[in-house]
């Protein structure tokens, strides 16, 4: 990816998400300045660069949760807000 695609990344990403059931809102953000350009002008996506907040009703309960990376565990966890 690139920083000129990562918008178009973000907006596919939210588009997959949102086809699950329940979710009722999405949103998926990509850090670009974590974003290390090869010569050929693009790098990798990696889960320390991906943000993503939900909202899911289930039942007539709604649920917030966010995926962000944890320093502390080395790992892109989702936690319930």
């Amino acid at each position: 990816m690139s920083k000129a695609s990562a918008e178009s990344l973000e907006k596919a990403m939210q588009k997959s998400i949102s086809l699950q059931p329940y979710v009722r809102k999405v949103e998926v953000r990509i850090n670009r300045q974590m974003l290390s350009e090869n010569i050929f002008g693009y790098g990798e996506l990696g889960g320390r660069m991906i943000t993503a907040e939900v909202e899911i009703d289930y039942e007539g309960e709604t649920v917030h949760a966010r995926l962000e990376y944890d320093t502390k565990n080395d790992y892109p966890l989702m936690r319930l807000l």
